[in-house]
């Protein structure tokens, strides 16, 4: 009789992983080069049809480098995910142990397809980038609060706007200079941006955050940017479409990026005219020029041939 297959789940905290495989046993190990070393070692000695985990703020990369490493099949999934799925088994109760029985339980019912995680360098340039998200975003809000502060606390917030600025024209700096460094991102993100609303922040959001794009196809390109449209249909009951899941990051760069195509990019433009004279509310014709946009990136990216309008018209 051949062997039953073998689905681990791994809840992932700062100081421990808490390991349950499905059928197996459960065990914990910690969260350091030691423990995940040890870890990838005995998963490797008997390998699992696959191993999830959930995304938790870049906790889980080095344990998911690891695993993948190792030439272990990984997944790397949206918490949100994991967590409907529990309450839809009934699985209500938390706690890491139980948490990852649901991730294996998860890996076994869902068998989410494995993802590498993105090479060093990518995952780099991921993390200038969420740094340059939160400096804007206390950029923002020290700015809000100078409206109405007090005299005696202008001037400190004044000096910290002024370094969060430079920090922030800093960040900018380095980010240019980690796409310059790489020959392959650099003819990536000069295809990217020739495409008329992709900007800088766009291009390198894609490269580090979609770092499939060029090898997805159309359904899967809107699907991972969380731009793919969901039916709400229930008997007679016909629902409004709506948009969820995929990458938040690259949902949001792609969508301000939107907003410059559908005035700027003469296809998208003619797109947008098209659906608004159709009678489309304006936020689902952004919704769509977004994931017109990201089909366009991704055919580019294949192809390797910069933006052509004619090309991109619609067949």
């Amino acid at each position: 009789m051949t062997e039953p297959a073998v689905f681990v789940g791994i809840d992932v905290s700062k100081d421990r992983l808490d390991v349950a495989a499905r059928p197996g046993p459960s065990w914990s190990c910690r969260n350091d080069p030691d423990g995940i070393a040890a870890l990838a070692a005995r998963l490797a000695a008997a390998p699992p049809a696959l191993i999830v985990l959930e995304a938790t703020g870049g906790l889980e990369a080095p344990a998911a480098a690891a695993l993948a490493a190792a030439g272990l099949p990984v997944a790397v999934v949206n918490p949100r995910q994991a967590r409907d799925f529990a309450k839809a088994v009934g699985r209500l109760a938390k706690g890491d142990r139980l948490d990852a029985a649901v991730l294996a339980h998860f890996a076994e019912a869902v068998r989410p397809a494995p993802r590498p995680l993105p090479e060093a360098e990518a995952r780099a340039l991921d993390a200038l980038l969420t740094r340059r998200r939160q400096l804007l975003e206390m950029l923002t809000m020290e700015r809000q609060r100078r409206a109405g502060c007090a005299a005696a606390v202008r001037a400190d917030l004044e000096a910290n706007i002024a370094w969060l600025a430079g920090r922030l024209a800093g960040l900018e700096r380095e980010l240019a200079e980690a796409i310059e460094r790489s020959p392959a991102w650099r003819a990536k993100d000069e295809l990217l941006r020739g495409i008329p609303g992709i900007g800088p922040v766009t291009s390198r959001t894609l490269l580090a955050a979609l770092p499939e794009l060029g090898g997805l196809g159309r359904r899967r390109a809107a699907a991972l940017a969380g731009l793919a449209p969901y039916d709400d249909d229930s008997g007679r009951h016909r629902g409004a479409r709506h948009i969820a899941g995929g990458r938040a990051d690259v949902r949001s760069a792609l969508y301000m990026a939107a907003l410059a195509a559908r005035r700027h990019n003469p296809v998208l433009k003619a797109f947008a005219e098209r659906l608004r004279a159709a009678g489309k509310r304006p936020k689902v014709v952004l919704v769509a020029v977004a994931r017109r946009l990201v089909v366009i990136a991704d055919a580019i990216l294949r192809s390797g041939r910069p933006w052509d309008p004619a090309l991109a018209m619609p067949a």
